[in-house]
């Protein structure tokens, strides 16, 4: 057949900076959504009662909120990529996580990449930002450390 190499290797398509951060935008809008439910105790119990026992209720309520957003954010972007390759925004806007040989990432490098989102997401994701339009494969921090590329599905 005319026209196929066979053997060669096609670099994968890591233009996708602009997706990407589009991405990252849909998935904290609906991880922000989420987070306010985990919220809206606390506050009820703020605006509603007087006194230190309203006080204390609501700080608890609150302290408990924000623990379970940390939880339900981890769990999503671990879980997510680790078993689909793809967020909500992700699969949105027609990107993926892949390893940098080209395969499905599993649990580890999901993960990798989560834990990596504390340094990535300095200054609204501007680390992020930075560091995957100077890299030569556009990987932000987290890509780096887990070994994978964002590429278009």
């Amino acid at each position: 057949m005319a026209g196929i190499t066979y053997g060669a290797t096609v670099a994968p398509d890591t233009q996708v900076i602009g997706r990407r951060v589009l991405a990252t935008v849909i998935d904290l809008v609906l991880l922000g959504v989420l987070g306010s439910l985990f919220a809206a105790p606390g506050a009820l119990v703020d605006g509603w009662g007087s006194g230190q026992f309203s006080d204390a209720a609501s700080g608890v309520l609150f302290s408990f909120g924000g623990l379970a957003v940390l939880l339900v954010t981890f769990a999503y972007f671990a879980i997510m990529e680790g078993r689909f390759g793809q967020t909500l925004g992700k699969m949105a806007l027609g990107i993926k996580v892949v390893r940098e040989d080209g395969g499905t990432i599993g649990t580890r490098e999901a993960v990798l990449r989560t834990l990596m989102r504390i340094v990535d997401s300095i200054g609204s994701y501007l680390v992020a930002l930075v560091v995957a339009l100077v890299s030569g494969k556009n990987q932000r921090l987290g890509d780096m450390v887990a070994k994978t590329l964002v590429v278009r599905a």
